[in-house]
């Protein structure tokens, strides 16, 4: 366990609330890094012993001018810092300190716990020792058993994992969400006039959900899904589903519904299998593969995620401090802390945290672009749309700045 600091300096947001959100987002990245103060608890010591003839002696008062837990918000970040999620895990962490040394919050204290060692250890320590608002965790087997405990407390928690199941009862999840990301890519496909969709997913959660998440947004857009096959990732597994796919059904837009990795493997057999001029789709998987745009029967196709225009400064910024680049997920350890320290110059030290600022209509802005929660508890973003080109992406659908748009 550790707890992180920020130096007790004035809050960044309130700068916002007086210049506005966009150029707010410049001072901000432009603010010099601070040293971080990782510190341990200290706990004085008492009265030395009792001179003969005289009173207790005692030293002076090392606390004096420390801030002290009443006047600091007491937040947990549960995350894996040991075994085979500890490099995702530190780097969430260490992302959760630039944004304290960034904001400058002096009001807000995170203590760190390792939920490799068990969820339910990380999050009973964290109740014990306080903590009114818990960050994380990151998988969604461990937010399944941090909810119950922490709804038992009053205390919200809001995981970074990106499995809708487990959202409600005081459970927000922030992850990012394939359906929306389908959602986002199929609209744009419909508006540049294709209509006729099939689908190339794996078999398991994470194709099914994607599954279910096209049918219904290709019927929202008024578009019809001709095909739609499973397939385990193995070479004749993905050979013999592009080619029911030929057999079923002429097709002017795939989606991939699969990481970029194996994206690269599945577009040739597509173009030489009937599927030479379809446009490829992907989903918010796409977006961490810079590997993608070097492979030429890729170009031309379009996914939706979130905006990397911020993630750039953060990542230069966090291999600054730390000496290598962070994962893409510590963007959300960093915008947790942004909407913590946002609600928190509304909040009292020592009260309950007020989930219900959570779901303001207005939302938030973060690293990863406007985001706000719905009642059910999930994350809603403002996705862009970008296609794959020679060497690089290119946004050909900005994401809205705020929602509305």
């Amino acid at each position: 366990m550790t707890e992180t600091d920020a130096p007790r300096q004035a809050d960044l947001f309130a700068v916002m609330k007086g210049v506005g959100m966009k150029r707010a987002w410049r001072i901000m990245f432009a603010a010099t890094a601070l040293l971080v103060a990782a510190c341990q608890s200290i706990v004085p010591k008492g009265p030395g012993p009792a001179q003969p003839g005289g009173p207790a002696q005692t030293g002076p008062d090392v606390t004096e001018g420390l801030p002290t837990d009443t006047l600091r918000h007491r937040v947990a970040l549960l995350v894996p810092m040991s075994g085979p999620n500890a490099g995702v895990g530190q780097s969430i962490a260490n992302a959760t300190t630039l944004a304290l040394l960034d904001t400058k919050a002096d009001k807000v204290r995170i203590t760190t716990y390792d939920t490799a060692a068990g969820a339910a250890a990380a999050v009973n320590k964290a109740l014990a020792d306080g903590n009114r608002l818990i960050l994380g965790p990151l998988l969604a087997e461990d937010a399944r058993i941090v909810g119950p405990l922490a709804a038992r407390a009053n205390v919200p928690v809001i995981s970074f994992s990106n499995d809708t199941s487990v959202a409600g009862n005081g459970v927000y999840i922030m992850g990012y969400n394939p359906n929306q990301s389908i959602e986002r890519v199929v609209d744009f496909a419909k508006g540049k006039g294709l209509s006729k969709f099939a689908a190339l997913v794996p078999k398991g959660t994470y194709g099914e959900r994607s599954g279910t998440a096209l049918l219904r947004a290709v019927e929202s857009a008024g578009g019809t899904v001709v095909s739609m096959q499973t397939f385990d990732r193995s070479p004749a597994s993905i050979t013999a589903a592009v080619r029911k796919l030929q057999a079923s059904s002429s097709y002017d837009a795939l989606l991939i519904a699969d990481s970029g990795r194996v994206a690269m493997q599945v577009a040739p057999i597509v173009r030489k299998n009937g599927g030479a001029t379809a446009r490829l789709l992907g989903t918010e998987l796409w977006n961490t593969d810079s590997g993608l745009a070097s492979s030429p029967v890729l170009r031309g196709a379009w996914f939706a995620s979130v905006s990397d225009g911020l993630y750039r400064q953060l990542a230069t910024k966090y291999r600054a401090r730390y000496g290598n680049a962070p994962f893409r997920l510590s963007a959300l350890g960093y915008d947790a802390v942004l909407l913590t320290v946002r609600i928190a110059r509304d909040w009292k030290p020592g009260t309950p945290f007020p989930a219900v600022r959570l779901r303001d209509a207005g939302g938030f802005a973060g690293i990863d672009g406007a985001f706000r929660f719905g009642r059910d508890g999930i994350a809603e973003r403002a996705l862009e749309v970008s296609e794959i080109g020679a060497g690089t992406f290119t946004v050909v659908a900005p994401a809205p700045r705020t929602f509305g748009e």
